[in-house]
């Protein structure tokens, strides 16, 4: 069975760490730093699977797994990131990642979710968020959405805009 892996991060002690662990799992990898020089070896060879950061130094991660799927439909992509949230994890599925996973990440945390997405649903995790920080996040998500305006995102989450501000004032909930 082939396994070629291509692993593309900005982050130079990672991306060459997480190419040797992957070596010795049993990958043939190649490693890049940005967009460009990953999607030109793209076009020269297929790969099996694909981790991929979300912020490149010189473009997007989920433009680059939309572009690989486009160049190779069986490449199984894993997006990566230290800016998680749930809109990113949706945008990664729509442009065509198996999985997300967010910074830091173990090994095997990551060998197992390319490895295993042959399953319909993944494990379920071994810490999952929280209510609270779920509810968190859609705040975010829908403030954001709404160009930061507080008075636009009260009304489309039907809650009082000073109830809005107090929640916006404080940290994120602990996962």
């Amino acid at each position: 069975m082939s396994k070629k892996l291509l692993v593309v991060d900005d982050d130079t002690p990672f991306r060459e760490r997480l190419g040797r662990s992957m070596e010795r799992k049993g990958f043939f990898v190649e490693i890049f730093s940005n967009y460009k020089d990953c999607l030109k070896r793209c076009n020269e060879k297929n790969f099996d699977y694909a981790i991929v950061d979300m912020r490149l130094e010189d473009g997007s991660g989920l433009e680059l797994i939309k572009k690989i799927k486009e160049i190779s439909p069986t490449t199984k992509s894993l997006l990566l990131t230290g800016y998680g949230n749930i809109a990113t994890a949706v945008a990664a599925i729509k442009t065509g990642a198996i999985d997300y996973l967010p910074k830091p990440a173990e090994i095997d945390q990551i060998y197992d979710a390319l490895t295993s997405s042959e399953e319909l649903l993944p494990p379920p995790p071994d810490n999952p968020m929280t209510a609270d920080r779920i509810r968190w996040e859609h705040i975010q998500r829908v403030f954001i959405q709404c160009n930061r305006n507080v008075s636009e995102t009260a009304r489309r989450l039907r809650m009082h805009r000073r109830t809005l501000q107090r929640i916006l004032n404080k940290h994120a909930p602990r996962e």
